[in-house]
């Protein structure tokens, strides 16, 4: 019999696809035989092949807004792709492509391609690079003619510079499908019960690097404080504890205090060390400052500084805390110390004994990475689910509470 009907199936090219109207803009499973206009603009595409294909299926697909080089279209499927269990992807723009299944071993491969260049699907990486920076919980403010909380342990691999005054380190190399721990320390609680110190901030955590929870500031005639990711600043009683005791590469230790002629009035505390440099020795009782990380974009972003000391009436005000958080110091009878700032790991300001101290600041973990190597993540516990900022290329995920694990795909 001739044939009088050619089908669409017979048809070689583009005639051969029943092209949908429907732009996609979201994540879709893809039919035989069907091509798809896929926007981008807004977000990541992720295309699931036909769970089950003979030989000669055609799926075709359509970089709509030319977008895809920003935010790529994965492409998934049960069986091969190329070869290779593998998802690809189409992160050029205005890519287009057909892809036509060729069996069980080589799966789905390209059949036509336009403005791929080199590649018409190129394989998404099992790894990708991860910029970084993890503040752990500030300390707490010592009370009476006390030390300045120490500020939390900073590290990063944003920039050219770490806490401590190290070089910055280098970024992680993540695999997708893999679960990180993310851990956010909270801050350490002043204490105004002599001679006990306030107490240290909680480490934050993220995969394989942690930062050390700021030290407490010391009590009065307290017993010294502990090492911490910046060190806690000395009671003016305490005046010979050696005051380096930040550790390192994540922060500078706490100041000396000082005592005057007339303690009830010249006392000042030492303040507490911070990223970037110690906390005010003697006369001075600053918090030391933190350290500038712009990892979230823009500038004057400082994170870790320490708490400043204790200061008695004879002052014009009360010890500053330093850049990036840390709380101030009491004035004896004029005002509290202040609150290490949320989420930047600030040392607390330290309190008086007519004055209360302060409590450190929590810490955070802040992840960078380019967005066209991610296409989703998941977290898990009871870390915040942070909704993505975009900075150029990368996207930029800020982590403020909890902990549990996050997975990217």
């Amino acid at each position: 019999m001739a044939l009088t009907k050619v089908t669409k199936e017979l048809i070689q090219g583009g005639l051969g696809v029943d092209w949908q109207a429907t732009v996609k803009t979201g994540n879709f499973q893809a039919v035989a035989s069907q091509g798809y206009f896929v926007n981008t603009t807004s977000n990541q595409v992720i295309v699931t092949m036909p769970p089950t294909a003979s030989v000669g299926d055609i799926v075709s697909i359509v970089d709509y807004a030319g977008t895809a080089q920003t935010n790529k279209i994965t492409i998934t499927a049960q069986s091969n792709i190329n070869g290779s269990a593998n998802d690809v992807k189409i992160d050029y723009q205005r890519g287009a492509v057909s892809i036509i299944y060729s069996g069980t071993i080589q799966g789905w491969v390209a059949e036509f391609a336009a403005n791929d260049g080199t590649d018409a699907l190129v394989n998404v990486p099992t790894t990708f690079a991860v910029d970084f920076l993890v503040v752990a919980g500030g300390g707490g403010g010592g009370g009476d003619a006390a030390g300045g909380g120490g500020a939390g342990g900073l590290r990063t691999s944003y920039g050219s510079t770490s806490g401590g005054g190290a070089t910055a380190e280098s970024s992680l190399s993540l695999t997708a499908a893999t679960n990180y721990t993310v851990t956010i320390g909270t801050g350490g609680a002043g204490s105004n019960v002599n001679p006990n110190n306030g107490a240290s901030g909680l480490n934050s955590v993220f995969s394989t690097i942690t930062s050390v929870g700021g030290s407490g500031g010391s009590g009065h005639q307290g017993t010294g404080i502990v090492v911490g990711g910046s060190g806690g600043g000395n009671d003016y009683d305490n005046d010979t504890v050696y005051p380096n005791n930040g550790t390192s590469n994540q922060g500078f230790g706490g100041g000396l205090g000082f005592v005057g002629n007339n303690p009830a009035a010249t006392f000042k505390g030492g303040g507490g060390g911070g990223a970037s440099e110690l906390g005010g020795t003697n006369a001075t009782g600053h918090g030391g400052d933190g350290l500038e990380v712009n990892i979230i974009g823009g500038t004057g972003n400082y994170y870790a500084g320490g708490g400043g000391g204790g200061c008695g009436t004879s002052y014009s005000s009360a010890n500053p805390g330093g850049a990036g958080g840390g709380g101030a110091g009491a004035k004896r009878n004029a005002s509290d110390g202040v609150d290490g700032a949320v989420n930047t790991g600030g040392g607390a300001g330290a309190g008086d004994s007519s004055q209360n101290p302060g409590d450190g600041g929590s810490g955070t973990v802040i992840l960078r990475y380019p967005t066209a190597d991610v296409s989703s993540f998941a977290v898990t516990g009871t870390l915040n689910t942070p909704t993505p900022s975009i900075v150029g290329t990368d996207s930029v995920l800020i982590f403020t509470t909890g902990t549990g694990t996050i997975t990217f795909s």
